[in-house]
């Protein structure tokens, strides 16, 4: 067993405390664990866990919505204070950092080179501007004022790329696969096997597209960017 440690969540005058093993809350915070229950030291929702006093079914329903044991907790977890040691701060920012830099990389070009946005460049422009994530907040929602920030340093523009591929006919089936992945529009098969097909991604991820692409066709394929 792990170390002990109280989650509390307030509403209004009423507290709302659980307790539950360090590690594995920490776990379940950063998605590494995906039942809230199971970081649980003792199953029940307490007013003041110190003194073992337990809050009222009725102010629970009145704070959550709901009674239900799995469904509090995820929210106590996700929405009030968790204590953690300054190892695992440190891990989720940089967690987190990686990726807030994956999702801008993945889905922007510079719209000055019509390039993509390489991590490397995303993450020395937010150094640059000495950019600030916050490890408790979804990246997703972090996104859109980390890219404000790093427009003055690095022009960043979300857009998807339409790409026409030619495969030979030796490859096609095996990079089928691949143009699926990638948001496969349509498909023309030629009478000797060959295969032309158009695909629709976000921009950023053009690079590891074609290298997929060349790795699997030895080099042999075809690519045009439609407007």
């Amino acid at each position: 067993m792990g170390k002990t440690v109280t989650a509390k969540y307030s509403n209004g005058k009423d507290s709302f405390e659980i307790l539950v093993d360090a590690d594995m809350a920490y776990e379940y915070v950063t998605g590494k664990r995906a039942d809230a229950l199971s970081v649980l030291e003792a199953e029940q929702v307490f007013k003041d866990a110190r003194k073992g006093e337990r809050q009222s079914d009725e102010k629970i329903k009145k704070a959550f919505g709901t009674v239900d044991l799995a469904s509090v907790v995820e929210q106590i977890l996700k929405k009030g204070d968790l204590p953690i040691t300054t190892e695992q701060r440190a891990k989720m920012l940089e967690e987190k950092r990686k990726q807030v830099i994956e999702i801008i990389a993945r889905n922007s070009i510079d719209p000055r080179t019509k390039a993509p946005a390489t991590a490397l460049r995303v993450e020395n422009a937010m150094k640059e501007a000495k950019v600030s994530i916050d490890p408790f907040k979804n990246a997703n929602e972090q996104v859109e004022d980390v890219v404000k920030k790093i427009s003055p340093i690095l022009p960043i523009k979300f857009t998807n790329i339409k790409i026409e591929v030619v495969i030979p006919a030796d490859s096609a089936n095996r990079c089928y696969s691949i143009l699926k992945q990638y948001g496969l529009k349509s498909e023309d098969w030629t009478s000797n096997g060959s295969l032309r097909a158009t695909v629709e991604f976000p921009a950023g991820m053009q690079n590891e597209f074609y290298d997929k692409l060349n790795k699997a066709t030895q080099g042999r394929v075809e690519t045009k960017i439609l407007e």
